[in-house]
């Protein structure tokens, strides 16, 4: 008999083994297809989109973007698809970058400012003025670059940034001010030419984080609705970002920064020849990349075009107004702002008080989830309420009836079910913890406390762990929840 191999693994499997393998994964997620998943996915619902995506991404996908002199194609694409981007969205002169997304998009951005401002006036420790709705990858830009973020608070009815309030913040360490169009937690936008018109009058760049509305607010224009400016043909806006594997429907990650000019754009580059390898000059923060991104990107604008986009728009239009007609018609729901781009945020109320009920809110998520749809819960936030989240695509179009049913439905299980509660004692203690000095043991029991411990997968109902999250402080919510992700990704 043959001997056994004394190292390595046995024959691996087939590869249509391997394939059912990652099917079977698969069927667990939340469908990213067929308009019930209201968060994380947009879908055009057009036949023969995520094909062409698919096979465009296998014709680049071993396409280096790193060097665009060896592989041309990439510089080709990538001039396309951001030349495409600043036609819609720019003005004359305006420069890009095609990035993984819009953290990336915004974490350029931020780098661009700081090293503007550092050589052009001379700032060391720069400041990034920001709204409080702005999205967390601007805290994550400041954390990683070493800028400090001065939040300013958003009007409590409107939801949207105060250009006044905004301007008062600004000082001579200001870097980067940002509005957003719209901003992703409530989908209203900021009045984005007053923001910007405070910063040049300081003399300071102003970011519009246009990663969701980017690519459909225009087109939204284009199919009769009305949209104020917010892109860089705003005076006083400097940079932009857009995603398009949002309402681009490209897949992810594709999203673009765009700049007034190459002389601005030039900051963000990272070049290096300190060293005896090849010489180094990275656009962004990767340097090797796949070409399959870019490509399928460019395949998509291109097979959509501006009537398609246009059209799709109408569709997301039809959508929300539809929604926020029948929320509006649902006792105990109010909608949070006035949402302007696809976005819907929606709070319930206790019975006979008017206030903003969270545990009532977690339960209704709870409830539409068992009903097979999938709402994200946004947690309170200085002062702003509880809500639930839901991004709108072409393909819910036909799912809202259907939706607003159940939701009736699921609000009136929600009432009958007793009321969450949160230990007052426990609220009490964890705000006197110190995160940074929790042990690792005292950090786990925390999370076995409140059901997240990582081990058991998450619980069926998740109302009483949102409501504990919703009550601590931030700072201790932060420490649990990189502990949480990091008993997920435990190996």
């Amino acid at each position: 008999m043959p001997a056994e191999p004394l190292t390595g693994p046995p024959r691996g499997p087939s590869a249509a083994e391997v394939l059912a393998e990652l099917g079977a994964l698969r069927a667990a997620d939340a469908p990213t297809r067929g308009g019930r998943t209201f968060a994380y996915v947009y879908d055009a619902g057009l036949d023969g989109l995520d094909e062409l995506a698919s096979a465009a991404y296998t014709a680049f996908a071993t396409v280096n973007g790193l060097d665009p002199t060896v592989f041309p194609s990439v510089a080709r694409l990538e001039n396309e698809v951001v030349g495409a981007v600043a036609a819609l969205l720019g003005a004359p002169g305006a420069q890009g970058t095609f990035t993984s997304g819009g953290t990336e998009s915004i974490l350029l951005a931020v780098k661009t400012a700081r090293d503007h401002a550092r050589a052009e006036r001379g700032v060391t420790a720069p400041q990034l003025v920001i709204p409080s709705t702005a999205h967390a990858a601007f805290h994550k830009a400041a954390h990683y670059l070493g800028l400090e973020a001065v939040v300013v608070p958003v009007d409590p009815v409107s939801f949207r940034a105060d250009a006044a309030e905004t301007a008062a913040a600004v000082t001579d360490r200001t870097v980067l001010v940002v509005a957003s169009a719209p901003s992703y937690a409530h989908g209203v936008i900021d009045p984005v030419a007053e923001i910007a018109a405070a910063a040049a009058a300081r003399g300071v760049l102003c970011h519009v984080d246009a990663c969701i509305g980017g690519w459909l607010l225009p087109h939204l224009r284009r199919a009769g609705r009305k949209v104020e400016p917010f892109d860089l043909s705003v005076p006083g806006v400097t940079s932009l970002s857009v995603d398009l594997h949002k309402y681009g429907y490209a897949d992810k990650g594709a999203s673009v920064v765009l700049y007034r000019d190459a002389e601005l754009r030039r900051h963000q580059y990272f070049a290096h020849a300190g060293w005896p390898g090849y010489p180094v000059v990275n656009p962004t923060v990767q340097g090797t990349k796949s070409g399959g991104l870019l490509a399928q990107a460019w395949a998509v604008l291109r097979y959509v075009g501006e009537d398609g986009y246009t059209a799709l728009a109408r569709r997301v239009a039809d959508a929300s107004d539809r929604l926020l007609a029948g929320l509006r018609g649902l006792g105990g729901v109010r909608v949070l702002g006035e949402p302007a781009a696809g976005l819907v945020a929606f709070t319930v109320l206790a019975e006979g008080e008017g206030a903003a009920d969270t545990g009532l809110l977690l339960h209704l998520a709870d409830e539409m989830r068992i009903r097979g749809w999938y709402l994200q819960p946004q947690l309170s936030f200085d002062g702003l309420p509880a809500n639930l989240h839901l991004t709108l695509t072409p393909a819910t179009v036909d799912r809202v009836d259907a939706l607003l049913a159940d939701l009736g439905d699921a609000l009136e299980a929600a009432r009958a079910l007793p009321p969450v509660t949160v230990d007052p004692g426990l609220v009490e203690l964890a705000a006197g913890l110190d995160p940074a000095a929790l042990g690792p043991q005292e950090v786990a029991g925390v999370l076995a406390f409140a059901g997240l411990d990582g081990d058991g997968g998450l619980p069926e109902r998740m109302a009483p762990v949102l409501a504990l999250l919703d009550a601590l402080p931030g700072a201790l919510k932060e420490r649990l929840l990189a502990e949480f992700i990091g008993s997920v990704f435990r190996i």
